[in-house]
């Protein structure tokens, strides 16, 4: 205690100790959780969700949300006319799982090595997104993924790319210029979409500068829902574009 007090009064500025929990706003929104037992089924919900993220059975009785596509939006909780659903203040989305980290990659690296005897070489491409999904995908270059020990090489230029890795919702401004990427890219090529703007729309599907996805605009061969997807899922979306594209070598021969 002595020991504090004194650098306390040496270093003003000294840095405090960290809570043990993440500090919780009053305002933050965390994952939504639907009551199966007050839900009566009646969609009202899966209709009006911007992204298509909640699905019913109604067999069941069960209502479930792919949170891998919801964009927190909360109207499903506006729209419930029974309050079944909710909004939570749950943080934990996402669990951090090293051994499947490796494991992705090690099959990523071995795909790639078979396919191209080198590295695969990805160019990003936002047609006009919110940079969430940007963001991510800078992570994959981090310490933590550091994606370049799997194989895998961001490139400046489309003709130098094997893949190219699409945010955004193509907006009418873009177009052109996601056209002209995509034709400068050498064939094979392979076209992966990046979160649920790139792969629907998102929350600005049939909009006036907007269409519903990347899809209008250039072919798509893997399509990773999220807002944004995590690192994680968009390594192994990079994995099963991989696959998709071996299938059609094979087809060649």
């Amino acid at each position: 205690m002595f020991d504090k007090t004194r650098k306390i009064i040496k270093y003003p500025r000294l840095t405090q100790d960290s809570p043990k929990r993440p500090v919780i706003s009053d305002h933050f929104i965390g994952k939504p959780v639907v009551d199966d037992d007050i839900c009566n089924g009646c969609g009202e919900c899966m209709n009006r969700c911007p992204s298509g993220a909640i699905h019913m059975e109604k067999a069941k009785g069960v209502t479930g949300i792919n949170y891998d596509e919801c964009v927190f939006c909360m109207l499903c909780e506006e729209v419930c006319p029974l309050g079944a659903v909710r909004m939570t203040k749950d943080i934990y989305l996402a669990e951090r799982d090293s051994a499947s980290w490796e494991k992705i990659g090690d099959e990523l690296r071995a795909k790639i090595n078979k396919m191209f005897g080198r590295s695969l070489h990805i160019r990003e491409v936002d047609s006009g997104s919110c940079n969430a999904c940007d963001y991510e995908i800078n992570a994959l270059n981090n310490p933590f993924v550091d994606i370049e020990r799997f194989g895998v090489h961001f490139v400046a230029s489309p003709r130098h790319a094997d893949m190219l890795l699409v945010t955004g919702a193509a907006v009418r401004n873009m177009e052109q210029a996601l056209l002209k990427t995509y034709n400068a890219a050498p064939d094979p090529k392979l076209v992966v979409a990046v979160g649920a703007c790139a792969c629907s729309g998102g929350i600005f599907r049939d909009t006036y500068c907007t269409g519903n996805g990347i899809r209008r605009v250039v072919p798509v061969d893997v399509c990773i829902p999220g807002c944004p997807p995590r690192p994680q899922a968009i390594l192994h979306g990079i994995l099963k574009a991989l696959d998709r594209d071996a299938e059609f070598m094979i087809n060649l021969r």
